[in-house]
Parts: C-alpha cells; sequence; structure tokens
C-alpha cells in the first residue's frame, strides 16, 4: 500500500475534532454529541480564560448555556471519571471503565481501607443528605501543597468516586458534588454486563482512533493514560485491526505507522474555521505526534515562573484551516467584562492577522467580554 502523505493525515486529524467554521448556539444535547465524539474532554481548574473543558466545547459547539455540563452530569448522560486525565465521558463508556475502577487511589493509596470509619460516615452522609460537596464535611488538611492539604472526607469522596462508589452528580462553580451511582446513572448503563479488561482494553483503542482520527500506538497509550506503554496497549491494537475496525498504515514521512477508523477517509477531510483552543485540547495531547504531523512544538507554561515563560501565562494555540498558525496569550476580567489579548506570536512564517481577529472576537462573543488588546 503506498504510505499516506503526512499533509493527509494532518488534515484528517484536524478535521476529525469538529471545529466550527462559522458561530453557533448549541443545546445540551449538543454538549452530549461532542463528548461523544472526542471520547474525553479533560477537565482542568484553572480559569484564566475559562475552565478548560468549556473552551473544548466552545471551540466545536459554539455558545451554550451555562450550566449545561453540570445537568448533564445530574441526569446522568454524562460522568467524570479518569481518561487522559479527570474528564468528562459519554454515560455509555461507564462499563468500559469499571475494570480500572479499584479501592487503591492513584495518589493515596488505600485510604479506603486505612480509615472504614470515615469511609462509613462519608458514605452514610451521603445515603442521607444526597450530593453534597466537599465543603459540607468537617475536618481540616494537614500536609504540604495543593493535593496532600485536602482534609480527610475529601480524600476520601474522591478515592471513593476513583473506586466508583460514588459519582459525580454535578457541579456547584467547580466544587464536585458526589452521590451513589444508582442515584444518578441510568439503570439501563448500571446492569450492562462489565466487559474484561481485554474487551474493554480494545474497545478504548477503537475510541481512541475515531475521536482522534489518526494514532501511533503511543498516542492511544496518552489519550487514555495507560500504564505499560504500547507493549500492554499492541496486542489489543492488533485484535481491533484483526476484526476490522480499525487499520494500521505507513506514512510517507518516515516516522512510526498510523491506525486510522477502518472506514476512514483521509483524502475527503475538511478544513476548519479559525478557532482558538483550550491549551488542554484533545488535538494536543500527543505531543510528540503534534510536532510531527502539525509541525507544532506545544508549551503549556502555565505551572512555569513567568520569568521563564516563552510565550506566556494561558496560551491559546489558534487553528486555521488544516494548520495551528500561532499562539495568543489571552486573559479573561470578569470584573472589567473583558477578554485581553496581550501577546500574539505568529508560527513560522504565517504573518496575517485575519484569522485571529476572527476567532479572538468569537471567543469573546462566547465568553460574553469585550475583547481588547493588551
Amino acid at each position: 500500500m503506498t504510505p499516506l502523505a503526512a499533509a493527509a493525515i494532518r488534515r484528517h486529524v484536524v478535521a476529525a475534532q469538529g471545529y466550527a467554521t462559522r458561530p453557533r448556539r448549541g443545546k445540551a444535547a449538543d454538549v452530549e454529541a461532542v463528548v461523544r465524539r472526542l471520547s474525553c474532554v479533560q477537565l482542568d481548574s484553572i480559569s484564566a480564560v475559562a475552565r478548560s473543558h468549556r473552551l473544548t466545547l466552545l471551540s466545536r459547539i459554539g455558545t451554550y448555556p451555562d450550566g449545561t455540563v453540570s445537568a448533564l452530569l445530574g441526569s446522568g448522560r454524562l460522568f467524570e471519571y479518569w481518561a487522559h486525565e479527570a474528564c468528562l465521558l459519554p454515560v455509555e463508556s461507564w462499563p468500559l471503565m469499571r475494570p480500572f475502577m479499584t479501592p487503591t487511589h492513584p495518589w493515596w493509596g488505600p485510604i479506603i481501607a486505612r480509615d472504614p470509619a470515615l469511609h462509613d460516615h462519608v458514605m452514610a452522609r451521603i445515603r442521607e443528605q444526597g450530593a453534597p460537596g466537599s465543603r459540607d464535611f468537617e475536618g481540616e488538611g494537614s500536609g504540604a501543597g495543593m493535593w496532600n492539604n485536602l482534609k480527610p472526607a475529601k480524600r476520601m469522596l474522591e478515592a471513593l468516586w476513583s473506586a466508583g462508589d460514588l459519582v459525580i452528580a454535578g457541579r456547584q462553580g467547580f466544587q464536585r458534588l458526589y452521590d451513589l451511582p444508582e442515584r444518578v446513572l441510568p439503570d439501563a448503563v448500571l446492569g450492562r454486563p462489565v466487559p474484561r479488561e481485554d474487551a474493554a482494553l480494545r474497545a478504548l483503542v477503537v475510541q481512541a482512533v475515531r475521536a482522534r482520527g489518526a494514532l501511533t500506538e503511543a498516542g492511544v497509550v496518552e489519550h487514555w493514560r495507560l500504564r505499560g506503554g504500547t507493549a500492554r496497549v499492541r496486542p489489543h491494537v492488533d485484535a481491533a485491526i484483526e476484526s476490522g475496525h480499525i487499520r494500521r498504515v505507513e506514512v510517507a514521512d518516515g516516522g512510526a505507522p498510523v491506525l486510522l477508523a477502518a472506514d476512514a477517509d483521509p483524502d475527503a477531510a475538511a478544513p476548519a474555521g479559525a478557532v482558538l483552543l483550550s491549551p488542554f485540547d484533545n488535538l494536543l495531547w500527543d505531543r510528540p505526534f503534534a510536532e510531527r504531523v502539525l509541525g507544532f512544538a506545544h508549551l503549556i507554561e502555565v505551572y512555569k515562573p513567568e520569568a521563564e515563560r516563552r510565550y506566556g501565562y494561558y496560551v491559546l494555540p489558534l487553528v486555521a484551516g488544516d494548520r495551528i498558525v500561532g499562539r495568543a496569550d489571552v486573559r479573561a476580567n470578569r470584573k472589567a467584562g473583558t477578554l485581553a489579548l496581550k501577546a500574539w506570536h505568529p508560527e513560522g512564517r504565517f504573518r496575517s492577522t485575519d484569522p485571529l481577529e476572527r476567532a479572538f472576537a468569537r471567543l469573546a462573543g462566547q465568553l460574553k467580554l469585550e475583547p481588547v488588546r493588551g
């Protein structure tokens, strides 16, 4: 088979993201559909412009009503769980996540077993009260750092969520509300058989490839942050190829082969409009692949000291057509009602500012802010 041109892969992976080409208004069903299309959408607490998941959804849907995501969580149409990071997922993926839900928290270990009294107290409170947040529990943190300074009840809530004993029933602001799965998720989903881990991994491989358009095996691992690396995922990739769900294709650039959906046609990809992306957008999760295919070396500098930043604090990559053409350092001031463009860094020889002006004005309108410079 003739290797695919790198340009065809580039067009295909950008088109697979479904970025909006014009201003639109979406509804709850559109939010649900985009999360399903993407397989998962990353959550992040930084609100320098807007929460990351909101930027990801705005870039594909357009404007949608405030409170939509919380309502979809509370009605059991979406759920939160570990995927690439903590993510929104479509509710039908709940059974696929069940094999990975264990009572041992990924950061804090077996804290459920270590404190059975606190476990019983938290579960009894939720059964009686329904959907509390961590602020509804007493206690203080005692460690150093953001994650180590959580009060014991908050840690227990997070561990029970990670174990699948609780689900997120919505949010107040960005604070999670916890409830029992049977009070939130549909009976049809809860009653569905839990697949064996190998079957779940095979399904996750196919989901990732369809959601991203094209991925290497390393990209599949990164999409779901799977432990064990490519050695763990390769047998499931091979099984998905054997079953006819995906195919492995050589690329003319000589890099690692890519995985495509069996029915994918990279030559049919349509270009995107001009849109500013969250720094945590799905397109950019696999940074080596983004650099190889898009020619874009992605940097997230929010955690660096100011003096060490090259482009700025909260930098939004700009997609125009089938390329990333620059980086915009953007900051929202909700008190002043403004969205400020603090700096613009074009990529390579790209010099036109027309895509930036269109995308920046659209984002400001979506956030109900006035676009300003500086």
